[in-house]
């Protein structure tokens, strides 16, 4: 498991394809200095979704996530001395069935070259603890079926429902 440290502000870089990501991971809160490396994380994790957003959605989510004075959304980067190789966002909200409210674990994205070195596990660990302190101890996800090198993660941190999502087409 990588070395957490909270406190160190790197400069932002977005040459990672080919960056070695060593064990010394740091994970900070996303700041309104980060936005051009936000933008690039963040624009790679649609792309593999197959998923184009215009420039308007982008500059919206980025001011909801920077938003001091909003406590539904947050949202971190993953450092590798100074290049940031991941993102989390999460959401939290009301939830029906419980008193306190749940957090939901929006996106979730490591760059090729961080892969399999526990910065996801990372990241997801660092909204656990976000959770936690918030007193809201439900935290759930989605992802794709066959997202199996992600699931494989997500079964070991998390327990898999039975549930099917749907959603209205417009």
């Amino acid at each position: 498991m990588p070395h957490l440290n909270h406190s160190s502000t790197p400069p932002p870089r977005t040459e990672w394809d080919s960056f070695p990501v060593t064990s010394d991971i740091s994970i900070r809160p996303l700041s309104s200095d980060d936005k051009a490396v936000w933008v690039n994380l963040w624009r790679d994790y649609l792309a593999f979704y197959d998923t184009t957003l215009p420039s308007e959605i982008y500059d919206l989510t980025f001011a909801r996530y920077t938003d001091a004075t909003r406590k539904d959304m947050r949202a971190w980067l993953a450092w590798d001395t100074t290049m940031a190789v991941g993102l989390v966002h999460a959401i939290a909200h009301p939830h029906g069935w419980k008193a306190e409210p749940v957090t939901y674990l929006q996106d979730l994205f490591t760059t090729p070259a961080a892969r399999g070195k526990g910065v996801a596990r990372a990241l997801i660990e660092t909204v656990y603890a976000d959770a936690d302190a918030a007193g809201r101890p439900s935290v759930y996800w989605l992802t794709q079926i066959g997202n199996t090198p992600a699931r494989a993660l997500y079964d070991r941190v998390a327990t898999p429902t039975d549930f099917m999502k749907y959603q209205r087409t417009n």
